[in-house]
């Protein structure tokens, strides 16, 4: 069954609008298509929902419009550090996007110059810098417990553009798979999302295969996402990585249908 929960557009920082993706779903056969723009956050808002209000009226009207021929569902991707009102949305994607050092919010994912010049923040140390990141993250994860944790290992995005920081790194591995072990242990749902693969940042999609080895151990179900941002990635590389996760050991993913997670079987 074919359907994405983590998709963007015009509201925020993608590329179509909200009816052209309905549309371009419907075209490819989805049962259910979920949008997930990002949440405001005060900090930093060149990326983020200015208009939720509308947003909300929006994907209302749609469902009302295309009812017969897909399911639509209302969700967000809310950013850790900037949660929004839950009782608005019918699903959550919790993300971190950014670094906290000094007061300061850093983006992970905005560009690799920008990633590295964080380095010096934490001693020029790749693992020390990972756990700056994932620490308050998995808190939030703890306690939140958003339906669906989005691209755990963002700040890996750029690793595979030049020398490694983190992927090749023993120390970063180490810190990454304890703090996956933390955060599994909210029983939420995770996403696999190929968003970096289509972008030409990365080859396999988040998290990385060590860390899906633990969820698969530890029982946490995942949700197969595109993290699109135009109609034409809306379910980009899924036949890759699905078969990626049967080599893992997952026999299934989860997909939102009728109104509650399902399974779906690989």
């Amino acid at each position: 069954m074919l359907s994405n929960l983590h998709t963007h557009s015009v509201f925020c920082d993608g590329k179509n609008t909200l009816e052209e993706i309905v549309l371009e779903a419907i075209g490819k056969g989805f049962c259910s298509i979920g949008f997930s723009g990002h949440g405001y956050t005060n900090f930093d808002s060149q990326y983020c929902m200015q208009d939720t209000d509308g947003y909300i009226c929006e994907i209302n009207r749609l469902k009302k419009k295309y009812k017969k021929e897909i399911e639509i569902y209302l969700g967000v991707e809310e950013d850790a550090f900037s949660p929004v009102n839950r009782e608005d949305f019918e699903y959550i994607i919790g993300s971190s996007h950014y670094l906290l050092a000094d007061g300061q919010h850093y983006p992970v994912d905005l560009n690799y110059d920008c990633l590295k010049k964080c380095l010096p923040l934490f001693e020029n140390n790749p693992a020390l810098m990972a756990h700056a990141y994932y620490k308050p993250f998995c808190e939030y994860i703890s306690k939140r417990k958003p339906d669906i944790v989005g691209h755990f290992d963002l700040i890996t995005k750029f690793d595979e553009l030049e020398n490694s920081l983190f992927l090749e790194n023993q120390e970063y591995n180490k810190v990454a798979e304890e703090y996956m072990l933390y955060a599994a242990k909210s029983g939420c749902l995770f996403e696999v999302n190929t968003g970096a693969i289509s972008r030409g940042f990365r080859t396999t999609p988040y998290p990385y295969n060590n860390l899906l080895q633990i969820l698969r151990k530890n029982g946490n179900g995942v949700v197969l996402t595109s993290d699109s941002h135009e109609v034409t990635t809306l379910s980009y590389g899924f036949e890759e990585a699905k078969k990626m996760l049967k080599n893992i050991g997952f026999d299934h993913t989860y997909i939102l249908y009728k109104g509650e997670f399902i399974k779906d079987i690989l």
